[in-house]
């Protein structure tokens, strides 16, 4: 009997566990990729953001690197709420509100410099003591994401290359030139 309650037990916990996360997730639903580079925003999901902008219209990325994009393309456009994921949780919060931590050792999402938004100073505080970084405000990350835009671009359109030459078939050997004298045609 008491291996059947642990059992149950252990189910309900995974199984709320589960449900937990996926209601954090329910944004991903909607946009599963991010517009600009195409990164699937579950497995990046402690980066992700949305933009809702005030004609109704939303975006759905895969970090601050690609929200900075979006702001500087859609500049007639304001943004009513601008939310990220928390770190540790991945439950969306204002990303205005958030505690930001930048730089560190831990890589970050589509950028070289590191920018993770935490919903808790104490939790951010505590990320900059095991990884390093500085704490800062939203305002201080989109500065960030700005002055990284072109090392981060450089930086991703390598990789990207490099990928797809790791993609391509070996070169087939180069076909015996024809004998043009044969015919007497020698160009």
């Amino acid at each position: 009997m008491n291996r059947l309650f642990a059992a149950l037990t252990a189910a309900l916990l995974l199984l709320s566990g589960v449900a937990r996360a996926d209601h954090h997730m329910a944004d991903v639903k909607e946009g599963p990729s991010c517009k600009y580079c195409g990164m699937d925003r579950a497995k990046f999901a402690a980066s992700r953001m949305v933009v809702e902008y005030d004609d109704g219209s939303k975006l759905s990325a895969c970090s601050l690197h690609c929200v900075a994009v979006d702001l500087a393309l859609q500049i007639d456009r304001t943004p009513a709420a601008i939310k990220v994921a928390d770190f540790g949780t991945q439950a969306l919060l204002d990303a205005e509100k958030a505690v930001w931590v930048l730089g560190g050792s831990k890589p970050g999402v589509m950028t070289k410099r590191a920018k993770w938004a935490f919903a808790e100073k104490a939790a951010a505080e505590a990320f900059v003591k095991e990884n390093g970084g500085t704490l800062a405000s939203f305002e201080d990350a989109v500065k960030a994401a700005y002055e990284d835009m072109y090392q981060d671009n450089k930086m991703i359109r390598e990789k990207r290359k490099a990928m797809r030459a790791a993609k391509q078939p070996a070169a087939a050997p180069a076909a015996p030139a024809k004998q043009a004298e044969k015919a007497g045609h020698a160009h």
